[in-house]
């Protein structure tokens, strides 16, 4: 039967030769190296969300009165319920985590020069979309983490004149965080955000294989820098076939994703569940202590050190601009940067303040 399939494909598409083309004669650099597989292990990890949301959705009910209750009963009644909540909230956090390793191995590699300037803007709007996908989806559970948590960041807004208040209860829905707000984030979630995420990996692969993926600059082979004139597909007749060479190599790191996975799961269940995210939401009673996630903190402490909120949030405003369109403020050819003091001085001030200041945010 699967023979016949193939056949039946063979003949009406060319399987056999698309096969082929894409995957044992297409060819990568001889010396890429295992940085080059992050971005098929940040793929495998939105499937793995998309997998164990979809089953959440099965039991999972979007009212105030309801969602805590039902997250509770896929926790504890629902066969195998925890694992699949479990993974999906684990999930996520090493699915941002992978992104921003890729992101960083792109900015050492200058992977973003001319003419990959568009892939990069594509993978910081990916980056964008995937910090998005983790806002909405912590208020579902409507617990008092959750609950706070949304409150404080559909507030940031209020810090712009004129159109601050707007923005705000647009994102609310109300004066305060409600039922109709956790509906409004239930449908950025489940309905709004997936097509928009697909669209850009597609956009994403499309530039990535069209262009041809990047040399290492580190390679002893590496041509001297060069201009960027008109369009041309970068080729490695000498390189190594990504079909099964290459293709080992990324499941070897989703593999090891998947470990990591399974190694919090099993031995720091609570590691992304504190205390108040078993509790339900209660609006009239304000936590403490509350926190947004560790992808959230560096953010958060910048704005309370400056104590001018608008003036904080211009600020960071500025830096994410900085951020999606760098390419085109690096306007060097060098690739190396290790010839290049100045950049590589930056990127680790840049790396080492956002560590200290997403330390500061956890203990402060």
């Amino acid at each position: 039967m699967w023979k016949g399939i193939v056949e039946w494909l063979e003949v009406r598409i060319g399987l056999k030769d698309f096969l082929r083309e894409q995957f044992t004669e297409y060819r990568v650099p001889p010396d890429i190296n295992i940085f080059y597989t992050l971005g098929i292990v940040a793929f495998f990890a939105y499937i793995i969300q998309a997998v164990t949301g979809f089953f959440l959705l099965l039991y999972y009910i979007p009212h105030s009165e309801h969602a805590f209750q039902s997250v509770q009963h896929i926790m504890t009644e629902v066969p195998y319920g925890w694992l699949i909540r479990l993974m999906h909230v684990v999930g996520s956090n090493l699915m941002v985590a992978v992104v921003f390793l890729h992101l960083i191995s792109v900015f050492i590699m200058n992977s973003y020069k001319k003419p990959r300037e568009l892939t990069w803007v594509v993978g910081g709007l990916l980056l964008l979309t995937t910090l998005t996908f983790c806002l909405s989806g912590y208020l579902l559970p409507w617990s008092q983490l959750s609950f706070w948590a949304t409150t404080i960041v559909t507030n940031l807004p209020t810090a712009f004149p004129y159109l601050g208040d707007w923005l705000a209860y647009l994102l609310k829905g109300s004066e305060q965080v409600s039922g109709t707000t956790l509906n409004r984030f239930f449908a950025l979630h489940v309905a709004f955000l997936p097509p928009i995420l697909v669209t850009l990996f597609g956009l994403h692969l499309f530039l990535v294989r069209r262009i041809g993926i990047s040399r290492p600059p580190f390679s002893k082979n590496y041509p001297p820098p060069s201009s960027w004139t008109q369009y041309r597909h970068e080729e490695y007749p000498e390189g190594i076939p990504f079909y099964p060479s290459f293709f080992i190599k990324e499941m070897y790191m989703v593999v090891l994703y998947m470990v990591i996975m399974f190694f919090v799961i099993t031995f720091m269940p609570t590691l992304f569940l504190p205390e108040e995210a078993s509790i339900p939401a209660d609006p009239y009673t304000t936590p403490l202590h509350i926190k947004p996630e560790w992808y959230f903190l560096a953010p958060y402490q910048m704005l309370k050190l400056i104590p001018n909120k608008f003036l904080g949030i211009s600020i960071q405003l500025v830096l994410l601009f900085i951020f999606l369109f760098w390419p085109f403020f690096d306007t060097s050819d060098e690739r190396d940067i290790r010839k290049r003091p100045l950049l590589l001085t930056v990127f680790f001030l840049t790396i080492g303040v956002w560590i200290i200041l997403t330390i500061w945010g956890k203990y402060s």
